[in-house]
């Protein structure tokens, strides 16, 4: 299934201000030589990755939200008394319910703030920022804070050296407001379910509720088959980032920086030459956070901000592929002058 189309805009919607966190421990390559039958070589050769930053056991999906968050309200120079609605993308949220949105909502003091989480693995925040510019645009509320934060490595099998090696924990976030002009003019959204079992965690739900056989079976892991989700991630990434730019009235030559899901070097790379894109025109930080799945694209995107790689007028594309399997493209034109 793919949603592609226009929509007639009473305003725009635009992203002024942004944050992102990362916890305090560092494990890198070498530290996981000594866990899994793996090496630095082995990984930096397939994936990229150099490290990645882990969670304490007591640190939890909407603390790291917090952080991030209260760094994207101060940039937009916002109170979280302010805040009219919190949507958070996670596929490792504090628990199944209440929302992490709702934690989260709470430990700001956004008493205003309507709030949901979102779920579509590693593409969640750029779905995210498409929920949020429609209540934007329609003029329904004025200031939304979107989060993308996972603790992946809680759901980590560290015996498989095939996905222990890939992800990190992380927090990303963006505050969304109207604008005059520009701002995010268009986004590309889609999903495949029949590649569902290509990238999943099978126990915990109403198929495999807890038990201590499902725990005995590891099946409160992340499930990977690679090989799927690289073909997968390669031809859907180039092809969402063309379409969301094309439907906007641009073409790929116009694009300032393209920020991608930091996964796999060898997607980044691939996508990025089936678009005619330069190094200078892509933004890569997945050696340094491995995949942090739906923060991915909001800490690339403040780290770039944050580098002063991006700059009012800029046209920039956000990109993500995930578990669902899913796939999430925005085109903006940046615009951080509030209305």
């Amino acid at each position: 299934m793919k949603l592609i189309g226009m929509v007639n805009k009473m305003r725009n919607a635009s992203i002024t201000g942004w944050g992102k966190y990362l916890p305090d421990n560092i494990l890198t390559n070498k530290d996981l030589e000594e866990i899994v039958d793996t090496s630095d070589d082995w990984i930096r050769s397939r994936t990229g990755i150099k490290q990645r930053y882990i969670a304490d056991d007591g640190e939890t999906t909407s603390d790291l939200a917090y952080h991030a968050a209260r760094k994207a309200l101060k940039t937009a120079d916002l109170k979280a008394e302010e805040i009219d609605m919190i949507i958070v993308a996670t596929v490792t949220p504090d628990m199944p319910f209440p929302a992490t949105s709702c934690i989260l909502e709470d430990r700001l003091g956004a008493d205003n703030a309507a709030t949901f989480d979102l779920e579509a693995g590693c593409s969640g925040f750029v779905y995210g920022l498409s929920v949020a510019s429609q209540f934007i645009e329609s003029g329904m509320y004025d200031n939304i804070l979107v989060v993308g934060a996972e603790t992946l490595s809680k759901i980590m099998d560290w015996e498989d050296r095939n996905t222990c090696v890939l992800f990190g924990d992380g927090a990303g976030a963006a505050v969304v407001q109207a604008v005059d002009k520009g701002g995010l003019m268009s986004f590309d959204l889609g999903s495949d379910g029949s590649g569902g079992e290509s990238l999943y965690m099978p126990g915990g739900g109403s198929l495999n509720p807890a038990t201590e056989k499902t725990v005995e079976d590891k099946l409160h892991y992340i499930k990977m088959a690679g090989n799927q989700v690289f073909k997968f991630a390669v031809k859907r990434m180039s092809q969402a980032s063309r379409d969301v730019v094309n439907k906007a009235g641009f073409g790929t030559e116009d694009v300032d920086l393209f920020i991608p899901h930091q996964a796999n070097t060898r997607i980044i790379n691939s996508a990025a030459k089936r678009l005619d894109l330069n190094n200078d025109e892509v933004y890569v930080n997945l050696p340094e956070y491995g995949n942090t799945s739906s923060a991915s694209v909001p800490i690339a995107m403040a780290e770039a901000r944050e580098k002063g790689l991006i700059k009012n007028g800029d046209k920039v594309v956000l990109v993500a592929f995930g578990a669902g399997l899913t796939w999430a493209s925005a085109f903006l034109e940046w615009n951080e002058e509030g209305k």
